[in-house]
């Protein structure tokens, strides 16, 4: 075995953006001076820069802290000097005031909700320094900073299962060389084409399909299943995925960030930088809350002269529970929709998926497996069967469509005819040309389409294709299907969990709909529809005042997906097209899943509520208290230290929802 040294892993191949959506204090409190942090790479958290400029705010803050105590113990032992004990204080809040006030500048630049925060605790900051109250100058920034750091610092323990996935794939691979040997490689020079041997205990760093071998590969990391799935060859194997008994030979399909991990990561980092319908709200009446609050200070300073409860009155308004409400309960479902193999791709999903009141099911990789095989085929006077079944591999060996996989499936590619200029019609089937004639491979209405005469379709309990070529029709494909394993018990407890309708829409034939849709326990079908009229279809729905869900895995599905409530694409395995129109993607192909993604999105709007309620209570009750001076001389610090436990409340309570746990259950009621 040779061994290629280790090249530089580039921080490209699993990036992930975890500081949250907003840009961080000190970042924010930095770019005004002209000093522009880069942003974190790779699987670090937060980088270099940011994490020793976070380390040099402490550290300001805790030799600020030392000179309040020195300030207090002169102004103890000796009452007179009381000048040189001010003049001390003054200096401790010279060291903490820079950034505070940095952060608010920058904030005047980017108003949001967030930097009403670095404007309040500024203009005390600097109400304290006119007014001679040097001692809260000081204290002031050094509570409200520690807590601020804090709060970053939980956000980012949030957040670290989440980095844990761009772990997965960082091990060197074993590169088969076309001489039989192995080389030891990092992942990141890996290309498609490649073939790596997996011993047992190993993690496969690409998606790939299986060359040689037979194993079991366990997928908890990546689909929340804890049963190990056992693959052989022709089998696809996904990045992250643990090779536990056999030896493996594995042709790689996709590399980097075009893996199923890939993927993860990406959708999760789309999430993570979306606002949740709540925030966005906050944030629109952002600047009406800062004059509410400098109303409401100004009046008790006019009304009351007492200038501690005015001070105590702005740190009080500081919405930092109100700003974390949203997005630590959105970071914690993420990473518990990852646990289940749920792939967010929008932190809206939160809210929508919890109102969704109707279910819209394809058929076809939804419903049913979508491991389609040919049955029979049935040619037509003087057609010679193998010629057709030729044919009919040629034109499907180039589509991704599960009945076209299936007519290729059986036929070596040497034993295919060629086909030229093939083109997918979605919907339809597939079409070429075979020695200047024009063939074609799908439903009946692509022969309609065409002008190509048929018989009458035979009767099958299954996928029925048909086979042109020159404008003669050769012949008849038919398949056979299965139904998904768990998918009566999904519709059954959708249902339960108060659908008012699940209708299967598809554009197979409409007894094959009808036989699966009573097999599974739906009422409602629609079948050979086009992809056109599936969008026309929920829109209708729409309009009949349904939030419909709407669930597929095709390119036929992509319209529908985007015009639903909420799309959800089935398999991160699925085509393109389908999880870029979706609004979650599932990777893992049980149903059931389903219900997990309504109970985990309805038990996360109750805990933004809940947090929107923890922080408007704190932040109303505590300025109403130093409005009426009831906190005393030192108003402004209880303000602080009761403002930051407002917030750790609200921390805590989205960190609960990292107890929800489906993983181990096919389906558990709420």
């Amino acid at each position: 075995m040779t061994t290629v040294a280790k090249a530089e892993r580039p921080s490209a191949a699993f990036s992930i953006a975890v500081a949250g959506s907003q840009p961080s204090l000190i970042r924010r409190a930095f770019a005004c001076c002209g000093i522009q942090l880069p942003k974190p790479r790779g699987n670090s958290l937060i980088d270099d820069a940011e994490r020793m400029l976070m380390a040099l705010r402490l550290t300001l803050s805790l030799a600020a802290g030392c000179l309040l105590l020195v300030a207090l113990g002169i102004r103890f032992i000796f009452p007179s000097q009381h000048a040189v004990s001010d003049l001390v204080a003054g200096c401790a809040a010279l060291l903490v005031a820079g950034p505070v006030l940095a952060a608010a500048w920058e904030s005047l630049r980017h108003p949001s909700l967030d930097g009403v925060t670095e404007r309040l605790v500024a203009l005390a900051l600097i109400a304290s320094w006119a007014t001679g109250n040097l001692m809260t100058a000081a204290l002031l920034p050094i509570v409200m900073t520690v807590g601020h750091v804090l709060e970053e610092r939980s956000m980012l323990g949030s957040q670290e299962a989440v980095k844990a996935l761009g772990r997965l794939t960082e091990a060197d691979a074993r590169r088969l060389l076309p001489s039989g040997e192995t080389e030891m490689v990092p992942t990141t020079v890996l290309r498609v084409g490649d073939v790596i041997e997996l011993r047992p205990g190993e993690r496969l760093p690409a998606d790939g399909v299986v060359r040689k071998g037979a194993s079991s590969l366990d997928m908890a990391s990546l689909t929340g299943e804890s049963v190990p799935v056992e693959v052989k060859v022709e089998d696809t194997a996904l990045a992250g995925a643990m090779n536990i008994d056999g030896l493996l030979q594995i042709e790689l399909t996709r590399v980097g960030q075009e893996t199923t991990l890939g993927r993860i990561i990406e959708l999760m980092r789309d999430a993570e930088e979306a606002k949740p319908p709540v925030t966005r709200l906050l944030d629109r009446y952002a600047g009406q809350y800062m004059a509410l609050v400098l109303l409401v200070a100004a009046g008790t300073w006019f009304v009351t002269n007492n200038v501690p409860a005015m001070l105590a009155v702005l740190v009080a308004s500081c919405p930092c529970a109100l700003v974390l409400a949203a997005p630590a309960t959105s970071v914690a479902a993420i990473v518990v929709a990852a646990r289940h193999g749920i792939l967010i791709k929008g932190s809206a999903f939160l809210e929508h998926m919890a109102d969704v009141t109707s279910v819209i099911f394809d058929k076809t990789g939804t419903i049913t497996t979508g491991d389609l095989r040919l049955a029979e085929v049935l040619p037509q006077e003087g057609i010679d069967e193998a010629g057709l079944r030729q044919l009919a591999a040629g034109l499907g060996a180039a589509s991704n469509h599960p009945l076209s996989r299936a007519a290729a499936a059986n036929t070596p590619s040497e034993d295919r005819v060629e086909v030229q200029d093939l083109r997918e019609i979605g919907g339809f089937g597939v079409t070429g040309t075979v020695e200047g004639k024009q063939a074609a491979l799908g439903r009946t209405d692509l022969f309609e389409r065409l002008g190509v005469k048929m018989p009458e379709p035979p009767t099958h309990d299954g996928p029925i294709a048909g086979v042109s070529l020159g404008g003669r029709f050769l012949g008849w494909l038919l398949f056979l299907d299965q139904l998904r394993p768990g998918a009566e018990a999904a519709v059954a407890e959708l249902r339960s969990l108060g659908m008012e309708r699940v209708m299967l829409l598809t554009g197979d034939r409409t007894a094959v709909a009808r036989h699966v849709a009573q097999e599974v326990g739906i009422d409602e079908v629609e079948a050979e529809v086009l992809p056109e009229q599936k969008m026309d279809r929920v829109q209708k729905e729409i309009r009949k005042g349904f939030r419909p869900m709407v669930v597929g895995d095709g390119i036929n599905d992509s319209l529908a997906l985007r015009a639903g409530a909420v799309g959800v694409a089935m398999g991160a395995q699925g085509a393109d097209v389908a999880l870029a129109s979706a609004d979650l993607a599932l990777m893992t192909n049980d149903l059931r899943r389903l219900g997990t993604c309504i109970r985990l999105s309805r038990r996360c709007r109750r805990t933004i509520y809940v947090n929107v309620a923890i922080g408007l209570g704190f932040t109303f009750g505590l300025t109403a208290l130093a409005s009426a001076g009831v906190l005393g001389v030192e108003a402004p610090i209880i303000a602080a230290v009761l403002h930051n436990v407002s917030t750790f409340l609200g921390l805590g309570n989205a960190g609960r929802l990292l107890l929800f746990d489906e993983t181990g259950v096919a389906a558990v009621k709420s």
